[in-house]
């Protein structure tokens, strides 16, 4: 099987995060999927950006949810970049996306668009938090589900099962092998992040995961060559 690589927030590493060159460019390095974060504006756009407020990515300050998608459209969000929405990236590459929302509300705005587009082949939804991953899969039957956590234990395995996600995205500083034993045991799926080191990626490779997120377009180039 073939070792999966996440562009993380794109290659946030040496782009802007969360913006259409940085996805752009993680097409281009040919990494398997772009992750990205889900916030609801507003007046109800899926804008793409991780905090719950523009004040670290943007020259802007304030809270998303206060924000118009035309007040945040006004942002620059690095280099010149502005504040994608969801469907703009969807347009933007053709690469598969691992969309992380971060509450009910973004689940069932981004619910909408998977329906609408048919893009449950695509699209991989994530979250850090269960009954986010739950809702995501009641509303839109068969799309793939991820649960992500930093700060876990084995317990993370029965999570995952109980909410229905198939991967379990895990921060590998806190990564065990009974845990991936588990995850194994589970016929769960398991993303280790973020990796952007040789070190990391001799460690995820020697654990067996599938795949690993990552802010370099190098890790893909040397993925499949580590073990």
């Amino acid at each position: 099987m073939n070792f999966f690589t996440i562009g993380h927030r794109g290659v946030m590493g040496v782009e802007p995060e969360n913006t259409l060159r940085s996805f752009v460019a993680a097409q281009h390095a040919g990494l398997d999927a772009i992750e990205l974060d889900l916030h609801l504006s507003k007046d109800g756009a899926l804008v793409v950006m991780h905090d719950a407020d523009v004040d670290r990515t943007t020259d802007g300050t304030g809270a998303i949810a206060e924000k118009t998608l035309a007040e945040l459209r006004a942002l620059d969000a690095g280099r010149g970049e502005r504040v994608p929405v969801f469907e703009e990236v969807l347009d933007a590459v053709p690469t598969p996306v691992q969309a992380e929302i971060k509450d009910l509300a973004a689940a069932r705005a981004l619910a909408e668009v998977i329906r609408a587009r048919r893009l449950v082949p695509r699209v991989e939804v994530s979250s850090f938090h269960d009954e986010a991953v739950a809702e995501i899969a009641r509303l839109v039957p068969g799309v793939r589900t991820a649960l992500i956590a930093s700060r876990f234990g084995p317990d993370i395995v029965d999570r995952a099962v109980e909410a229905g996600a198939a991967t379990v995205c895990l921060n590998i500083r806190r990564l065990t092998l009974e845990i991936v034993e588990r995850a194994r045991a589970a016929d769960l799926r398991i993303i280790g992040w973020v990796v952007n080191t040789q070190d990391q990626l001799r460690l995820v490779r020697a654990l067996g995961l599938d795949g690993a997120t990552t802010d370099y377009p190098e890790i893909k180039r040397t993925g499949r060559f580590t073990a």
